[in-house]
């Protein structure tokens, strides 16, 4: 079975990774756990914090992959343990977010059983490129170039 794609006019071209992005966060999974809060701290930076109790720093780990976010928490179960009751599980986790171009991951801290990572969009730096021109030279330009070229050996 095909898919219909949005983004199949022949106008738009070059849209394909963003409709791979879009593939990625339709099939994001839905489970709630663990949940997190996003907040704007600046102008130009944003925080996660996810809710992370019984995880320490040695079961998470923050990585960015392309241009997604993925936060991914195992614990290990303790053998020694003898529960009565068992209502905190031992749960591993996946959690990812699709950062938009320029965004970049500033730090990540655990605080209080809550994973804060800071993210920022540093000012763009403007680019000027010029194109070269190709096309077929003239006879009255080979010979000038061959003048100034001379012209700046001398």
């Amino acid at each position: 079975m095909s898919r219909v794609s949005l983004l199949n006019n022949p106008l738009l071209l070059g849209f394909e990774p963003f409709e791979r992005a879009l593939d990625r966060v339709a099939k994001a999974s839905s489970d709630g756990y663990p949940p997190y809060n996003i907040e704007q701290v600046g102008e130009k930076a944003l925080r996660i914090t996810l809710a992370v109790a019984g995880f320490g720093p040695d079961d998470l780990a923050v990585q960015v992959e392309d241009n997604q976010l993925v936060i991914r928490g195992r614990q290990a179960d303790d053998k020694d343990r003898a529960y009565l009751h068992r209502g905190i599980a031992a749960r591993q986790f996946q959690r990812s977010f699709l950062l938009a171009d320029g965004l970049e991951v500033d730090g990540a801290a655990l605080d209080n059983g809550l994973l804060n990572i800071d993210l920022v969009r540093p000012e763009p730096t403007s680019r000027v490129r010029t194109i070269d021109i190709k096309g077929k030279r003239t006879k009255a330009a080979d010979k000038k170039l061959a003048v100034d070229t001379q012209a700046g050996d001398r």
